[in-house]
């Protein structure tokens, strides 16, 4: 029986670097935020959904969604967000268990699913251990203002509206410390990966 990991971590702390180790490794890889892009892609259900409930002026000329436009609308309003949120959230979770089992039929040896909200959307069932990805507050600020070219405040406000990297650290499985070079990083999933009996046949 296949092992399912789950993948997180906070802003800036290098979750897709450590995704991409993994992959390199040979395990399948499901992602949340790629399935809550393609979720809303014309002819999907939530893209219905949507269309339908914040109207045809949120669309592009083509049909697609204008991100931008939907964002604006329902980051001022609660309400909206809410409901935008019961529209895509459960077809993301859909998605996500319907590839997390296929990739389990088919015999892999574990599977990893990258959710940056793994923890605040308890979404941890979904999965038999949890991976954090960590740095401390100081990288983590530093590698966002350069990331965003933002400032110090509108950084700190962005990592402080999430549940703090140290929080999740306590609650995961398995740590890994992204502080560094990234063959360090890459030495720790290895190590981790042994130490799951995961090396080989991925």
């Amino acid at each position: 029986m296949a092992l399912v990991i789950g993948l997180t971590g906070s802003i800036a702390t290098g979750k897709s670097t450590v995704s991409r180790i993994l992959q390199e490794e040979g395990l399948p890889i499901v992602d949340a935020d790629q399935i809550s892009r393609k979720v809303v892609e014309p002819g999907e259900r939530a893209y219905q959904t949507i269309v339908k409930t914040f109207g045809e002026k949120i669309l592009y000329e083509d049909g697609t969604i204008n991100r931008k436009k939907l964002g604006s609308i329902v980051f001022t309003d609660n309400t909206k967000r809410k409901q935008l949120n019961n529209i895509v959230h459960p077809e993301v979770r859909r998605k996500m268990l319907e590839d997390r089992d296929r990739y389990v039929n088919e015999g892999h040896r574990a599977v990893v699913l990258d959710i940056p909200l793994l923890f605040e959307s308890k979404l941890t069932d979904f999965v038999d251990r949890t991976v954090v990805v960590y740095v401390s507050r100081d990288i983590q600020l530093k590698r966002l203002m350069e990331r965003d070219n933002s400032t110090k405040d509108e950084a700190l406000q962005r990592i402080q509206s999430q549940m703090s990297v140290k929080e999740k650290a306590e609650m995961a499985d398995a740590v890994i410390n992204n502080e560094r070079a990234i063959q360090e990083t890459r030495e720790q999933v290895k190590k981790l990966l042994q130490k799951w009996d995961l090396f080989e046949g991925c």
